[in-house]
Parts: structure tokens; C-alpha cells; sequence
């Protein structure tokens, strides 16, 4: 791999160029981010989790942070490796000998959550600096003592240096995201009056003796990086001007090797630290500019939404930082890099920011990579199938083009039938929305690659099971998608009549337009996922007014907290109104542009004068009524994405990534 970089470094020259850190040569400029994968079991090393760090130090990762790792007894947790004993040697051993072969340097990654916590319900083991609570689950900590602290400091210290007799290359203090060492360099969530608060020696004194000790066991050689708070986003807590005397402070010492800094905490600022396809590319490099100046000489680890390796060289080339750190990018393509450096950018399946890697609570999965830690996932393309059949694919959506490029690739005949005249499905809507640009990239990539492997379509075409039948197809993968569900209030005429459709087909008409218009844009919501509040979004830059009305207690229940956390601030920002606990009462009044709802528990009821559009977001129903056809006739059938059951884009791409497979 090695190889490939430095005959092709002529197109990436900054970022394919090395750099010596700690006295030792990185090949490239490329860190992997710690991202939590929750690949290994019973706190103990997997075969899959290697495979997984193997596949990114394969794809030209120069150094790879790991998730965090129990480094310290309390931290008895199943889905982290567990260092704070012997019984895991092996395991970190072969761990750490599968990556440093492939010449990129291994980091475990220390970190504790403290009192930090954004799943339901309140966490009684928490430790923390302080007895004040989360900002987001309320979850006070024990206060840890002085004595504890020492203890502590101790157990992280033998922790890297048996990392360290396993062939890790050093450790990664993970200090911000509102985690424990974030709450006791923050004034805002450390009031201690011992030595380890109050002024800035104080609360960076916890932190400090970590790096010291680490450094007195682990030696001169062993790298040592820290994460620090940028900018916490909480008022009283950590700002730019805090974050540059911290950083500072903590690398004065000179036993710190290289800085990233992270933005958010524990609150609801949480969204920051991975900021998605809403906001600009790159959103801390400005931030990463202004810190840098106050730590001369400290190298520096860009990261946050670097997506594009032209992006990345060019962040290295300006010397806004001598590192370029990935994360969800690397989980989308482990090839990223290879790919770009061997000309082939339009290769690279690109990440689509939507954060569900982040959110699944499942060993690490993608919404465009469904090969994620499998031993041949690394620029993967499939081998010819034994024997050549006719395909057929209905539907041109994330599932259907999966498929679809799939057979073909492995030799079939592939013919796709697609309602629409362009393929993409419901991606291709969400794309047309704010912040949707990325959703195109999984269709991207497969129509790309469907075109190399041959496939044939046929768009706007809508096929009946007899059209399929006399196609005489050896196998039919059925990807047709799914329909919103009539809301049971709604008369069926009201449907029927076209006076109350579904936000998808409302928004059509809507498409290209952008005269702002008179009167409320009203969504029923039961749908709850991201794509019906950027519809909200869409309409506000159309409408006086958006309402978006739910029977449900609260917005985005369906989106992860970060989603929902960003949802909710831009609604805020750009005045879109919600109603909670209310559902609709129909009557005739909305041909005369008035809408009654009611409260669901007290009956209250009022009144939305002025409607100009009302369209209903819920959840779907698979269209799948050709199956049975399809499968009378004595034809193999492969039922995929929400024709199979409506769920996520990742549910999609993986089942049609089977099916592809499996014809």
C-alpha cells in the first residue's frame, strides 16, 4: 500500500507526504479518528475487531486511534476492550501486530463519560469532578476524591504501558465531548476547592499528571495525544481564549506529541462534535486556526465533517494543521485514501453525514458501506458468479441500485425498472432538501458503478407482475418501496380528491420554486425521522409561516439525540412553530383554509387560520404487492428495503447489498 502512495503522491502531495512524530516516520498524513465500533464482546478483543482496524491500516490510514478502552476497574463495560488486567494480552497483542505491520501506528484511545450521558435514564455509577448534574440525562457523580484521583492517574498510566508490551505506538487522551477529563478542565462543571479545581493549574492538574505518568512509565518514544475542548459551546464553559490557555498549559511540558480539538459537551451543544451535511465543510478549521496560534510548535490533528481528499490536502498544504483526522469517512471507505491516490476520487464511497453509525447501538454499520469489517471489505468488488442469469430490479432506489450494480458486476443481465425518470428513489427527494446534498452519494456511487458493470434501465416505466413475468427473469429483486400511511382521521375522500396528500407528493409540485408564498405550511408528523423536518425546513424558505403538529410529546423521536439536538436549534433560529400532545380534528374548514386541532389529553381546541399548505408525514407501508405474483409464477423473489419493511437508508443499502449477492 505503501507503494501505491509513493507513486501517485504527485495528486495529493500534502497529505500523501510523511511526517516524523515522536521520533518515528507516519506515512502518511491520515489519522482514523476513535469512533466507537462496539465490535468487541465481553470486554474482550474480537477477531472482527481487528479485521476492522486492519481493513483502515490496509486502505493507507497512517495512525488509527482506537475507541476508548477500559483502562481502569470501574470501567467494567462489555463493549469496550478491557487493558486494566492481564486476560486481554493476547488478544491487544495480536490486536496491535495485525496494525503495526501494515506500517501505521496503533493508539488506545483513554477516556471515561464521568457524569456524561445522553441515553434515557440516569447513570448510578457515574464519576465526575463535581456533585452537579449532566446537562442533558441529569446524572449526578460521585465526586471523586483526591486519593481516588491518584488511583486513577495510576491505573490509566499502567494501562498505556501495558499497551505499550502489546505493541501499541502510544495512547490518546480523549479530553473534551463533555466527558470526565472535559468536566474537570471546564469551570462550568468543576467547582472544587482542592487541588484539582479552582484555577487553571487546578483543573487542568488531573489531565497533567496522566500525560507525566504515562510519560514516566511508557518512555520517550511512546506517543502521547490529547483531545482537547476547542469549544464546548456552554456558557461558562470552555470558549477559544479557555481552550488556548488549557492547550497551552498541557503541552508546556513538551511530553505532549500532537493536539486535536473537539467542539460540544454533555448538553445541548452535543450536536457539535459531529456536525453533519447542514452546515459548511470543514466547520472548525477557522477554529483550528485561532487555537493553533497560541500552541507554536504543538502539531495539530484537523478534524470535524473532512470528507473529500482535495479538501484534506489542502488543509495540510496551507499548514492549518500537519494532520487531517477521519472518522465517519474512513467507516464509509476504508480505501479512501488509496482510491484518491491512485486517481480514482469518483471511486470512493463517500460518507453521507447522517450519523448513523453513531446512533445504531450495533457493531459499527454504514449507510453506504455494508461490508464494514469483513476481511475483503477494502475496495471491494464482487467475484463472477458459477453461472450467468437474467435479472430483473424493481425499483431505482438506495436498495434497488445496490443490487442492481452487484448482479451485474458478477456477470448477470441486469435490467432495473424505476418509476421516476432518474434513479435514487426517496434519496433522490431528500437530496433536493436542505441539507441533503449527501444522500446522493450512495446513488452516485452505484449508478457509477452500474454503468461500468452494464446495467440497463428502464425509467419511468411502472411494470406489472405480468410485464416482469414475460421478461422470463432466472430472479427479481423487489425494491419498490413503500407509501405513507392515510392517517385514520383523514376521510378517504380528502385523499382521493387530492385536498390532504403525502409531504412526499406535496413537495413535488414544490421542487424549483422558490417565490416565497402567503399563508401556514402545516405538517402532520408521525414519522419523526430527519427528512420530514427538512421538508419543514424547505417550506419555510416558501411559506409566512410553518407548523409542524405531532400527537407525539416531542419532535425527532425517531432521530438520534445529536439529529434531534440540530433539528430543534434550527427551528428555533429560523422561528418554525411545533405542537406537541395534538392531533387533528377534521372537518370541512380546511377547504376554507382553517385547521382544527386538539390537545389529546385535555381536548382544548383551536385553530390554524390561513392554510396554504397541510400535507401528512407518517410512517409506510411496503409496496410490495407483485411478490406473490412473482413467486406464483415460480420466480425467485428478494424482498429488499422498505418494500420489505420501512426502515433506515443503512437497512436499504444492506439488503440490497445481499440480494446482489445472493441472485
Amino acid at each position: 500500500m505503501s507503494a501505491v502512495i509513493q507513486d501517485n503522491n504527485a495528486l495529493y502531495p500534502a497529505l500523501l507526504s510523511p511526517y516524523t512524530l515522536r521520533g518515528g516516520r507516519l506515512r502518511n498524513r491520515v489519522v482514523h479518528a476513535s469512533m466507537t465500533t462496539r465490535l468487541a464482546e465481553h470486554g474482550r478483543v474480537t477477531d472482527r475487531l481487528i479485521q476492522y482496524h486492519i481493513n483502515r491500516a490496509r486502505g493507507s490510514a497512517a495512525l488509527i486511534v482506537t475507541e476508548p478502552l477500559s483502562m481502569a476497574p470501574h470501567q467494567d463495560i462489555p463493549a469496550k476492550v478491557r487493558v486494566w488486567n492481564d486476560e486481554n494480552l493476547d488478544g491487544l497483542k495480536r490486536w496491535a501486530a495485525a496494525v503495526e505491520s501494515l506500517d501505521c501506528r496503533l493508539l488506545g484511545q483513554i477516556q471515561d463519560p464521568g457524569r456524561g450521558r445522553h441515553l434515557p435514564g440516569r447513570n448510578p455509577h457515574a464519576v465526575g469532578a463535581s456533585a452537579l448534574a449532566d446537562d442533558i440525562s441529569g446524572t449526578v457523580p460521585h465526586v471523586l476524591s483526591g486519593a481516588e484521583l491518584e488511583r486513577l492517574v495510576e491505573s490509566f498510566a499502567q494501562g498505556a504501558q501495558r499497551l505499550q508490551l502489546c505493541g501499541f505506538s502510544g495512547v490518546e487522551l480523549s479530553c473534551g465531548h463533555g466527558h470526565l477529563f472535559h468536566q474537570f478542565l471546564s469551570p462550568w462543571s468543576n467547582v472544587r476547592s482542592d487541588a484539582y479545581g479552582g484555577d487553571l493549574a487546578g483543573r487542568t492538574r488531573f489531565v497533567a499528571q496522566i500525560v507525566s505518568a504515562v510519560r514516566a512509565l511508557c518512555g520517550r518514544q511512546f506517543i502521547v495525544a490529547l483531545k482537547l475542548p476547542g469549544n464546548d459551546g456552554v456558557a461558562g464553559g470552555i470558549g477559544p481564549v479557555e481552550a488556548v490557555r488549557i492547550a497551552a498549559h498541557l503541552t508546556a511540558s513538551g511530553d505532549v506529541d500532537f493536539l486535536s480539538f473537539a467542539q460540544g459537551s454533555h448538553a445541548r451543544s452535543l450536536e457539535m462534535h459531529i456536525p453533519d451535511s447542514h452546515g459548511p465543510r470543514a466547520p472548525y478549521l477557522p477554529l483550528v486556526r485561532e487555537l493553533r496560534r497560541g500552541i507554536p510548535g504543538v502539531p495539530v490533528a484537523a478534524l470535524g465533517y473532512i470528507t473529500d481528499p482535495a479538501e484534506a490536502d489542502a488543509i495540510i498544504a496551507s499548514g492549518d494543521a500537519e494532520l487531517v483526522a477521519l472518522g465517519r469517512s474512513l467507516i464509509a471507505d476504508p480505501a479512501w485514501l488509496t482510491k484518491a491516490a491512485q486517481g480514482r476520487a469518483h471511486d470512493i464511497r463517500y460518507c453521507v453525514s447522517r450519523n448513523s453509525c453513531w446512533s445504531t447501538g450495533r457493531p459499527s454499520a454504514c449507510d453506504n458501506n455494508p461490508r464494514v469489517a469483513r476481511s475483503d471489505e477494502v475496495d471491494w468488488w464482487p467475484a463472477p458468479a458459477e453461472r450467468k442469469r437474467r435479472v430483473v430490479v424493481v425499483g431505482a432506489g438506495v436498495a434497488g441500485m445496490e443490487a442492481a450494480w452487484i448482479a451485474a458486476a458478477r456477470g448477470h443481465q441486469v435490467t432495473v425498472f424505476g418509476r421516476t425518470g432518474e434513479v435514487g428513489g426517496k434519496a433522490r427527494l431528500r437530496a433536493l432538501l436542505p441539507g441533503g446534498e449527501t444522500y446522493r452519494n450512495p446513488v452516485d456511487y452505484q449508478l457509477g458503478a452500474a454503468r461500468r458493470a452494464g446495467v440497463q434501465f428502464e425509467l419511468g416505466v411502472s411494470v406489472t407482475a405480468s410485464d416482469v413475468i414475460a421478461l422470463r427473469p432466472d430472479a427479481v429483486v423487489l425494491a419498490s418501496g413503500s407509501n405513507m400511511v392515510v392517517p385514520r382521521w383523514l376521510p378517504a375522500d380528502a385523499v382521493t380528491s387530492g385536498l390532504v396528500p403525502d409531504l412526499r407528493s406535496a413537495l413535488l409540485p414544490l421542487l424549483g420554486r422558490s417565490n416565497r408564498q402567503h399563508g401556514a405550511a402545516v405538517i402532520y408528523d408521525l414519522d419523526h425521522t430527519e427528512g420530514t423536518y427538512a421538508a419543514a425546513e424547505f417550506l419555510r424558505a416558501r411559506f409566512e409561516r410553518v407548523v409542524v403538529i405531532t400527537p407525539r410529546d416531542s419532535l425527532a423521536q425517531e432521530a438520534p439525540v445529536v439529529t434531534c439536538q440540530a433539528i430543534l436549534r434550527r427551528f428555533g433560529q429560523q422561528g418554525i412553530e411545533s405542537l406537541v400532545l395534538t392531533d387533528l380534528k377534521w372537518n370541512d374548514s380546511l377547504e376554507e383554509a382553517k385547521l382544527e386541532y386538539v390537545h389529546v389529553y385535555n381536548g382544548t381546541t383551536s385553530a390554524i387560520e390561513d392554510v396554504a399548505f397541510f400535507a401528512y408525514s407518517t410512517p409506510r407501508t411496503p409496496e410490495d404487492a407483485l411478490a406473490d405474483p412473482l413467486r406464483a409464477a415460480g420466480i425467485e423473489v428478494h424482498v429488499v428495503g422498505d418494500c420489505k419493511y420501512p426502515r433506515t437508508m443503512l437497512d436499504a443499502t444492506a439488503e440490497g447489498h445481499a440480494a446482489g449477492n445472493a441472485v
